[in-house]
């Protein structure tokens, strides 16, 4: 599984350890866990693509688990993400179509 945070939440994440007196690392991220196929699956899904996915073996030092412990980012910090994986997408996905139509 893998977990992925929008910028947006990273950047609020950096500034308020900036704005903290915290010394030492502190884990900004998304705790939400995800198959790379929900991942692509959703992409799919927020894009309208009709592409078709094909699956490929792991490489075999792949992590089978990415998942941030961000309790000390909540405590210290009083940060917590705020944007979930669909929103990012759409977001994200927006921007693009926003930048493309302007090329």
């Amino acid at each position: 599984t893998r977990s992925f945070c929008y910028v947006d939440d990273e950047v609020r994440g950096f500034l308020a350890l900036l704005d903290s007196d915290h010394v030492g690392p502190v884990n900004v991220g998304n705790p939400h866990e995800f198959t790379i196929r929900e991942l692509a699956e959703l992409v799919l899904e927020v894009t309208g693509s009709s592409s078709q996915l094909r699956m490929e073996p792991l490489p075999v030092d792949d992590p089978a688990q990415r998942k941030p412990d961000i309790s000390l980012a909540t405590r210290v910090l009083g940060w917590e993400p705020r944007v979930d994986l669909r929103t990012g997408i759409e977001r994200t996905a927006d921007y693009f179509r926003h930048v493309l139509a302007d090329s």
